[in-house]
């Protein structure tokens, strides 16, 4: 998609009307992204794949854009804002159940990250900052795979670093994250 890779550009360049260019472009694959997402969470969770893309878009518009380095690196910056509301999400509808005086995830609060354990939104964002504090790369890589759905090839050319490189520090992230969240 070589119009995709322009229109990133002239977006970079400070463009803003490109933003609304790219969307009917990628709009599927935001979709999958945000299908992926939300088909690790708990069934009866109240947000859809439309309304996580539409959120997420709104977000972009707000914002500065960065100097897109192609099309993997705007699918990663988009996997991360939608991985925010669902975070803003989650946070929002623990703060509701705080009045009872339970402080546990709901059900649509959480995601099936490790061996069918339910792991809230909430603690797996927590876990990867506290991951970024460490190692940045290795958080980053797990945000564009776990959040994104993107490949190791696609991530390997996001990130400028070797396909086998990807795969080893996903493995090291991963085991570090389910030895944090096992707590």
């Amino acid at each position: 998609m070589p119009e995709v890779t322009l229109l990133l550009k002239r977006l970079g360049s400070g463009d803003k009307s490109a933003l609304h260019e790219i969307i009917p472009l990628v709009y599927q694959e935001l979709r999958l992204i945000a299908r992926g997402y939300l088909s690790r969470e708990s069934p009866g969770h109240t947000l859809q794949p439309t309304a996580l893309v539409h959120e997420a878009y709104l977000r972009m518009v707000r914002q500065s854009h960065p100097d897109y380095v192609g099309r993997a690196h705007f699918y990663g910056v988009s996997a991360r804002i939608m991985r925010q509301i669902l975070v803003d999400h989650a946070r929002r509808r623990q703060a509701k159940k705080r009045g009872s005086d339970a402080d546990i995830p709901l059900a649509e609060d959480t995601l099936q990250f490790a061996a069918n354990a339910p792991v809230s939104v909430v603690a797996l964002d927590e876990a990867l900052d506290r991951l970024s504090a460490i190692d940045d790369r290795k958080s980053n890589l797990v945000e564009m795979r776990f959040f994104a759905g993107m490949t190791a090839e696609e991530i390997s050319e996001c990130a400028s670093i070797s396909v086998p490189t990807v795969r080893r520090e996903l493995r090291i992230a991963q085991a570090w994250l389910r030895k944090e969240l096992s707590v």
